[in-house]
């Protein structure tokens, strides 16, 4: 049951991109945001009251408040594109590996051992050419082009040299 929660949740944050750093980011740049706005209502205020002296200190708080929004807002962007590339990268693997899976080899020889092994292959043979079957039909609503841990990994690896080069 856990390994179908697992599956779940990571088939969640590759197409969404939700993640506990993105609720966060997001909140800090909601919160930042209203206070913003009530700066600006602040320095308005003021302005209309003396137009010296105070609006100076307003506007330098109402500049710090936009930029902590704009941060936050940023970290958040980042925060998403991260959890969908590591989501996508875990898919992927799990994909290449689901044949190896020990209750798939132990229901293959217990069933070999029921039916017997020569009529077993061929269904067999017939399950798996129809498993790749289907999985081919299931990803094709996607391009495929990509989708594989090297791709992936590759795509990432090219995001990260150019974050450091500038």
């Amino acid at each position: 049951m856990g390994n179908l929660r697992k599956y779940l949740e990571l088939q969640t944050q590759a197409k969404t991109g939700l993640s506990s750093g993105l609720f966060v980011c997001g909140l800090v740049a909601v919160v930042f945001g209203i206070l913003t706005a009530a700066f600006i209502l602040l320095i308005a205020f003021i302005w209309l009251a003396e137009r010296y002296g105070a609006l100076i200190a307003a506007a330098i708080l109402a500049g710090l408040f936009l930029v902590v929004t704009t941060v936050a807002i940023v970290c958040s962007l980042q925060s998403r594109r991260r959890t969908i590339e590591r989501a996508e990268v875990a898919l992927a693997a799990r994909k290449q590996r689901i044949w190896l899976d020990p209750k798939l080899v132990a229901g293959a020889v217990q069933g070999g051992r029921a039916v017997g092994w020569r009529k077993f292959v061929p269904l067999l043979a017939l399950g798996v050419l129809a498993a790749t079957v289907g999985m081919e039909w299931a990803g094709r609503s996607k391009p495929t082009s990509g989708r594989t841990i090297i791709g992936i990994a590759s795509r990432t690896r090219a995001r990260l040299k150019s974050s450091y080069v500038r």
